[in-house]
Order: C-alpha cells, then structure tokens, then sequence
C-alpha cells in the first residue's frame, strides 16, 4: 500500500486576471518544488468566482490547461483546480484534473451556488468522477458541492480520498470547517478542502481554511488564513486499518444515486 503526497495551495487571487495567475501559481510552486503526488489549487483559480464567464471562459482545450499539462510535468505531480470553461454554447465551473504524461479528466460543478446566481450563468454537471492515483480511488468535486452529502456519499468505500477545491466566503466559515469533518467522519475517507485568502472583486473577503482531515475527522492540516503551499503525506495503511476496526459502511442504507 503506497502513501500519498499531497500539496495544497493556499492564495489570494488576481480578480478576473488569468495570465496573471498563471504566473503567480508558477512562481509560487517553482519556488516551493514540492516533492508531491498531487497539487490542489482553489476552485477559479485563474479567475476568482466570476459570474463574468461571457468575457473570461476558455475553449475546453485553451491556455489554463495547456498550462496545467506543462506544471504537471514539471513537478511530476497531477494538477488540479476548477476553471471557467465554454462548451457547446454553455459555461461550466469545470475542474480539471491533469497528469503528468498530459492526459486529463474534468469534472464539471454539480451544485450551482445560487445566493450569486451560479445557476443563472453556468450549466450544472450530472456526472461524478472517480480519479486513480497511486492506488488511491480519489472523488473530487467543487465548493457548493460540501454541502450535498448524497453527492459526496461514499457508496461501499468507492473511493479513498474525498477533494473540494472551493472560493468559500469568511461569512460561511463555521459551515465550511464542520461540513469537511462531517464528510470524513461519514464517509470513512480522507477529506481535503482548499479555498482561497483575500478579497474577491465584488469584496467578499475569504478567510482560507483549507484543511485536510483523517477520516476520524481530526484536522491533520489547517492553513487558517495563512497564504502558502502545504505538503502531507496521507497513510493508506493507516485508512485501511480503521476501516477494518470501525467498518460503519456496512451499516449502511442501502442506495443509488439517482439523476
């Protein structure tokens, strides 16, 4: 059974100004170099959460993951983060997920946040993905989504890893930090949250707290509202063995997700 590297990213983000942080992430992971399996970054992360996607989304295939491909195999690491993307006249808060051989895989938001009329502006997504890493079965979804445990459910323990790349508001915190627990403690999985720091341009401030959580909910990672690059290394042993000792998912209701 291999660990499990993982980085995440923790930053302020250029408002609607995706060349510029394209350069900031560069610069910041080349000064950095982690040794990692996996670097998260924020949901938008070229962006902030911008309802402007008429003027700022990118083709499926355009600049940001052309990018995202060349940082992957820079540091040898699949990349991560959610992207503003047009597709078939329709824009997606898209998250892409890229290795560093150059292939990929999206997962487009679910869950639109309509209190900023998300659901106004972008298309939701109907499918989940289930990522291999490592031998890691790895969910990743997208902000808003944390708050749906029926999409997070880990049904009969599909997945080792549950990922939420977020712009969470500093309003919001307090749901942000209990519902991460509680997807690690009822889902029997490592759960990671990574949302951003500073002020977007409508001024909504974000206070950060990107964690990663064990699956017995204890935080063994929290930035607080400190900007920087965090590196852990997660135990698949040690997950193997609680969900031996505590195997809560055979209790489990029985269930399929419908669409």
């Amino acid at each position: 059974m291999q660990d499990l590297v993982v980085t995440i990213v923790q930053t302020a983000l250029h408002w609607q100004e995706a060349t510029q942080n394209r350069q900031m992430f560069s610069e910041k992971l080349a000064a950095a170099a982690p040794k990692t399996d996996l670097i998260v970054l924020p949901e938008m992360f070229t962006t902030g959460f911008s309802m402007n996607a008429a003027q700022l989304a990118e083709e499926p295939a355009g600049e940001t993951l052309t990018w995202l491909k060349e940082q992957a195999k820079k540091h040898n690491a699949v990349i991560t983060g959610s992207i503003i993307v047009q597709h078939d006249q329709a824009f997606y808060n898209r998250l892409l997920w890229v290795h560093p051989d150059g292939s990929h895989q999206t997962y487009d938001k679910k869950h639109l946040f309509r209190m900023a009329k998300e659901h106004h502006t972008y298309t939701a997504g109907s499918e989940q993905l289930l990522v291999q890493l490592k031998g890691w079965n790895i969910r990743p979804l997208v902000c808003y989504d944390l708050r749906f445990p029926v999409w997070s459910r880990n049904v009969s323990n599909s997945y080792d890893l549950l990922l939420y790349v977020a712009n969470w508001p500093e309003a919001r915190q307090l749901a942000w930090s209990t519902l991460l627990q509680a997807r690690a403690i009822e889902n029997l999985a490592y759960t990671i949250g990574v949302n951003r720091v500073g002020s977007d341009g409508n001024g909504i401030p974000y206070s950060g707290d990107s964690a990663i959580i064990h699956p017995k909910g204890i935080k063994l990672l929290e930035a607080s509202q400190q900007e920087g690059i965090f590196t852990l290394t997660l135990s698949k042993q040690e997950l193997t063995d609680f969900r031996e000792k505590f195997p809560a998912h055979l209790d489990a209701d029985a269930f399929s997700l419908g669409q």
